[in-house]
């Protein structure tokens, strides 16, 4: 499974979510890649990935005979990989600007490579660029963290309009896999409003999974290790977690209702 972590707005979580969402899947035995597709390269530097330029996915994006196998990096943490980014990339829509089927280059990449990991996940950019029109083509589902704070809805018509048109246009198969609130404090009514406005205006759509303001999220990155490692009996840690066995639940429902068309078209 592809997972598509994406919110053009800012600070709502995303790079965290990325990192330590695919840490705590390693943990749970499945093989796991993270791709960094934010020029900012959070996720990148948040696990002390030392990167030569020439083996990033600038270099997959923008060269046809680049295999992307080259840029997969070990992360130090158990069955988690990743391709790290670089300030390379904050050109890359540029780059891509003059190259045919530009929107769906990663996808055409990762189909190489798919078959040796259980999930690859991709943290977007904090914008719908050409960029995270890639991560989307690519993607079986997206994932979207979503602050529980006012303003927190704003953008999302914009987000969900370019999901609808890349699954009309590039990949029919994408799927919403959730909307996870973060950055909730449960002591505020403004969270507790936010959350409750969310779950009214969204429904089934939101994870039942909320990960909570926790200081020991902030600073793992300084230490190079996803939270679970860091600051393994923290909030984070059990928020993300259940984040993880959230979403293995979910893929289970999803492979046996797959199993069960596949059997009901064969009878047929």
């Amino acid at each position: 499974m592809i997972i598509a972590i994406v919110n053009q707005k800012g600070g709502c979580g995303k790079t965290t979510t990325a990192v330590n969402l695919s840490a705590c899947l390693a943990a749970r035995e499945a093989r796991v890649l993270l791709i960094d597709l934010d020029p900012q390269s959070n996720a990148t530097l948040g696990l002390g990935i030392e990167v030569d330029p020439g083996r990033s996915i600038h270099r997959i994006l923008t060269d046809d005979g680049f295999e992307i196998a080259e840029a997969i990096y070990p992360t130090g943490v158990y069955n988690l990989d990743i391709i790290p980014a670089t300030i390379l990339l904050s050109g890359a829509d540029l780059d891509l600007a003059n190259i045919m089927g530009r929107e769906s280059v990663l996808k055409n990449k990762t189909s190489s490579i798919i078959h040796g990991y259980d999930y690859i996940t991709i943290d977007c950019a904090p914008s719908l660029s050409l960029l995270t029109i890639n991560a989307l083509a690519a993607a079986d589902e997206v994932l979207i963290p979503i602050q529980a704070h006012y303003y927190a809805l704003e953008g999302m018509k914009l987000l969900f309009h370019t999901i609808d048109i890349v699954k009309s246009r590039l990949n029919y198969q994408l799927a919403i896999l959730g909307i996870l609130p973060t950055f909730y404090d449960g002591r505020t009514s403004i969270s507790r409003d936010v959350l409750k406005g969310l779950k009214d205006y969204f429904s089934s759509r939101i994870l039942r999974t909320i990960i909570r303001v926790n200081s020991k999220l902030a600073e793992a990155p300084s230490a190079n290790e996803p939270i679970h490692i860091y600051a393994p009996g923290s909030r984070g840690a059990e928020d993300y977690g259940r984040l993880a066995d959230e979403i293995l639940e979910k893929q289970k429902i999803m492979n046996r209702e797959d199993a069960e068309n596949a059997e009901e078209k064969i009878r047929v």
